[in-house]
Protein backbone atom coordinates (compact mmCIF):
# COMPACT_ATOMS: atom_id res chain seq x y z
CA UNK A 1 0.00 0.00 0.00
CA UNK A 2 1.34 3.77 -0.87
CA UNK A 3 1.81 5.57 2.21
CA UNK A 4 -0.45 8.95 2.66
CA UNK A 5 1.51 11.49 0.71
CA UNK A 6 1.65 15.50 1.91
CA UNK A 7 -0.59 17.20 -0.96
CA UNK A 8 0.23 20.55 0.98
CA UNK A 9 3.59 20.25 -1.03
CA UNK A 10 1.50 20.20 -4.56
CA UNK A 11 -0.66 23.21 -3.88
CA UNK A 12 -1.13 24.19 -0.18
CA UNK A 13 -0.34 27.78 -0.85
CA UNK A 14 -3.71 28.11 -3.50
CA UNK A 15 -5.38 26.21 -1.11
CA UNK A 16 -4.75 28.40 1.90
CA UNK A 17 -5.47 31.32 -0.79
CA UNK A 18 -8.83 30.30 -1.22
CA UNK A 19 -9.41 30.21 2.50
CA UNK A 20 -8.16 33.54 3.22
CA UNK A 21 -10.77 34.59 -0.39
CA UNK A 22 -13.63 32.62 1.79
CA UNK A 23 -12.70 34.59 5.02
CA UNK A 24 -13.07 37.81 3.23
CA UNK A 25 -16.43 36.83 1.58
CA UNK A 26 -19.33 38.36 2.78
CA UNK A 27 -21.41 35.43 4.91
CA UNK A 28 -24.09 35.37 2.97
CA UNK A 29 -21.91 34.12 0.05
CA UNK A 30 -20.23 31.66 2.47
CA UNK A 31 -23.50 30.06 3.47
CA UNK A 32 -24.23 29.56 -0.11
CA UNK A 33 -21.05 27.41 -1.07
CA UNK A 34 -21.30 25.84 1.78
CA UNK A 35 -24.79 24.68 1.20
CA UNK A 36 -24.16 23.89 -2.11
CA UNK A 37 -21.19 22.06 -0.98
CA UNK A 38 -23.50 19.86 1.46
CA UNK A 39 -26.34 19.40 -0.55
CA UNK A 40 -25.64 20.20 -4.35
CA UNK A 41 -25.33 16.49 -5.21
CA UNK A 42 -29.35 16.06 -4.65
CA UNK A 43 -29.83 18.56 -7.94
CA UNK A 44 -27.58 15.78 -10.01
CA UNK A 45 -29.96 12.82 -8.62
CA UNK A 46 -32.66 15.36 -9.73
CA UNK A 47 -31.37 15.76 -13.28
CA UNK A 48 -30.62 12.31 -14.12
CA UNK A 49 -34.68 11.57 -13.11
CA UNK A 50 -35.76 14.42 -15.18
CA UNK A 51 -33.26 12.88 -18.08
CA UNK A 52 -35.01 9.68 -17.97
CA UNK A 53 -38.40 11.00 -17.70
CA UNK A 54 -37.74 12.75 -21.20
CA UNK A 55 -35.87 10.19 -22.47
CA UNK A 56 -38.94 7.30 -22.35
CA UNK A 57 -40.54 9.45 -24.65
CA UNK A 58 -37.42 9.01 -27.42
CA UNK A 59 -37.70 5.29 -27.32
CA UNK A 60 -36.38 2.47 -25.56
CA UNK A 61 -32.70 3.58 -26.98
CA UNK A 62 -32.78 6.85 -24.99
CA UNK A 63 -34.32 5.26 -22.26
CA UNK A 64 -31.51 2.69 -21.68
CA UNK A 65 -29.03 5.42 -22.56
CA UNK A 66 -30.54 7.85 -19.67
CA UNK A 67 -30.54 4.77 -16.92
CA UNK A 68 -26.87 3.94 -17.43
CA UNK A 69 -26.68 7.53 -15.76
CA UNK A 70 -26.51 6.49 -12.65
CA UNK A 71 -24.88 3.25 -13.25
CA UNK A 72 -21.63 5.84 -14.58
CA UNK A 73 -22.11 7.65 -11.40
CA UNK A 74 -21.80 4.53 -9.20
CA UNK A 75 -18.37 3.37 -11.48
CA UNK A 76 -16.95 6.46 -11.02
CA UNK A 77 -17.54 6.78 -6.86
CA UNK A 78 -16.00 3.29 -6.57
CA UNK A 79 -12.53 3.75 -8.86
CA UNK A 80 -12.63 7.27 -6.79
CA UNK A 81 -13.19 5.50 -3.59
CA UNK A 82 -10.35 2.54 -4.05
CA UNK A 83 -8.10 5.48 -4.90
CA UNK A 84 -8.51 7.36 -2.09
CA UNK A 85 -7.99 3.58 -0.01
CA UNK A 86 -4.85 3.64 -1.92
CA UNK A 87 -3.16 7.47 -1.35
CA UNK A 88 -4.09 7.91 1.94
CA UNK A 89 -3.47 11.79 1.71
CA UNK A 90 -4.48 13.37 4.62
CA UNK A 91 -7.29 16.46 4.48
CA UNK A 92 -5.89 19.86 3.96
CA UNK A 93 -8.19 20.94 7.30
CA UNK A 94 -6.23 18.32 9.49
CA UNK A 95 -2.47 18.55 8.01
CA UNK A 96 -2.40 22.02 8.43
CA UNK A 97 -4.36 22.73 10.93
CA UNK A 98 -6.36 25.77 9.41
CA UNK A 99 -9.92 26.72 10.04
CA UNK A 100 -12.29 26.15 7.56
CA UNK A 101 -16.32 26.83 6.65
CA UNK A 102 -17.25 23.18 7.16
CA UNK A 103 -16.24 20.70 10.00
CA UNK A 104 -13.29 18.93 8.66
CA UNK A 105 -13.44 14.95 8.42
CA UNK A 106 -12.77 12.73 10.87
CA UNK A 107 -9.17 11.26 10.95
CA UNK A 108 -9.47 8.33 8.19
CA UNK A 109 -11.65 10.06 5.92
CA UNK A 110 -9.08 10.68 2.58
CA UNK A 111 -8.95 13.77 0.60
CA UNK A 112 -7.39 12.10 -2.75
CA UNK A 113 -9.48 12.50 -5.08
CA UNK A 114 -12.42 14.04 -4.00
CA UNK A 115 -15.73 11.88 -4.00
CA UNK A 116 -18.05 15.13 -4.84
CA UNK A 117 -15.90 16.39 -7.69
CA UNK A 118 -15.94 12.68 -9.42
CA UNK A 119 -20.05 11.94 -8.81
CA UNK A 120 -20.67 15.79 -10.04
CA UNK A 121 -17.89 15.31 -13.29
CA UNK A 122 -19.58 11.75 -13.92
CA UNK A 123 -23.13 12.80 -13.95
CA UNK A 124 -22.41 15.63 -15.96
CA UNK A 125 -20.50 13.61 -18.46
CA UNK A 126 -23.19 11.48 -18.75
CA UNK A 127 -26.15 13.15 -18.82
CA UNK A 128 -24.43 14.99 -21.95
CA UNK A 129 -25.22 11.57 -24.01
CA UNK A 130 -28.90 11.62 -22.86
CA UNK A 131 -29.57 15.92 -23.08
CA UNK A 132 -27.04 17.98 -24.00
CA UNK A 133 -29.04 20.68 -22.27
CA UNK A 134 -29.72 18.71 -19.24
CA UNK A 135 -25.62 17.85 -19.83
CA UNK A 136 -24.72 21.91 -19.88
CA UNK A 137 -26.90 22.35 -16.62
CA UNK A 138 -25.12 19.63 -14.93
CA UNK A 139 -21.09 20.90 -16.39
CA UNK A 140 -21.86 24.02 -14.49
CA UNK A 141 -23.39 22.55 -11.61
CA UNK A 142 -20.18 20.22 -11.40
CA UNK A 143 -17.26 22.80 -11.57
CA UNK A 144 -19.20 24.61 -8.59
CA UNK A 145 -19.69 21.50 -6.80
CA UNK A 146 -15.77 20.80 -7.36
CA UNK A 147 -14.76 24.62 -6.23
CA UNK A 148 -16.77 24.53 -3.19
CA UNK A 149 -15.29 21.96 -2.08
CA UNK A 150 -11.77 23.53 -2.01
CA UNK A 151 -13.64 26.68 -0.51
CA UNK A 152 -15.20 25.17 2.43
CA UNK A 153 -11.24 23.85 3.27
CA UNK A 154 -12.19 20.14 2.85
CA UNK A 155 -9.94 19.23 -0.44
CA UNK A 156 -7.01 20.84 -1.79
CA UNK A 157 -7.56 21.75 -5.79
CA UNK A 158 -5.66 19.39 -7.10
CA UNK A 159 -8.00 16.38 -5.02
CA UNK A 160 -10.83 18.16 -6.87
CA UNK A 161 -8.90 17.89 -10.59
CA UNK A 162 -8.21 14.28 -10.08
CA UNK A 163 -11.63 13.73 -8.82
CA UNK A 164 -12.96 15.14 -11.55
CA UNK A 165 -11.01 13.32 -13.94
CA UNK A 166 -12.07 10.20 -12.55
CA UNK A 167 -15.61 10.93 -13.41
CA UNK A 168 -15.01 12.39 -16.37
CA UNK A 169 -13.18 9.47 -17.40
CA UNK A 170 -15.49 6.66 -15.92
CA UNK A 171 -18.27 7.93 -17.18
CA UNK A 172 -16.99 8.63 -20.68
CA UNK A 173 -15.86 5.16 -21.31
CA UNK A 174 -18.94 3.56 -19.98
CA UNK A 175 -21.32 5.67 -22.02
CA UNK A 176 -19.76 4.85 -25.05
CA UNK A 177 -19.74 1.60 -24.44
CA UNK A 178 -23.70 1.49 -23.10
CA UNK A 179 -24.18 3.66 -26.45
CA UNK A 180 -22.91 0.98 -28.53
CA UNK A 181 -24.59 -1.72 -26.91
CA UNK A 182 -27.97 -0.07 -26.27
CA UNK A 183 -30.50 -2.36 -28.41
CA UNK A 184 -28.44 -5.18 -26.85
CA UNK A 185 -29.34 -3.77 -23.61
CA UNK A 186 -32.73 -3.18 -24.59
CA UNK A 187 -33.47 -6.33 -25.26
CA UNK A 188 -32.28 -7.66 -21.87
CA UNK A 189 -33.96 -5.39 -19.92
CA UNK A 190 -37.30 -6.50 -21.48
CA UNK A 191 -36.67 -10.02 -19.51
CA UNK A 192 -36.24 -8.22 -16.16
CA UNK A 193 -37.77 -6.74 -13.33
CA UNK A 194 -36.94 -3.22 -14.92
CA UNK A 195 -39.14 -3.78 -18.11
CA UNK A 196 -41.54 -1.05 -16.42
CA UNK A 197 -38.66 1.61 -16.68
CA UNK A 198 -38.27 1.37 -20.86
CA UNK A 199 -41.41 3.09 -22.20
CA UNK A 200 -44.30 0.80 -23.70
CA UNK A 201 -43.31 -0.56 -27.35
Amino acid sequence: MILAFDGASIDGSVYRDVLDLARRSPGWLDAAVAAWSAYGLVVFALLMVLGWWRARRAGAVAAVTSLAVPVAVVAAYGVDALLKLVVREDRPCRSLRVRTLEACPAPGDWSFPSNHAAIAVAAAVALLFVSRRLGAVAVVAAVAMAASRVWVGVHYPHDVATGMAVGGCVALGLMVLVRRRARTLVRLMTATPLRPLLPAS
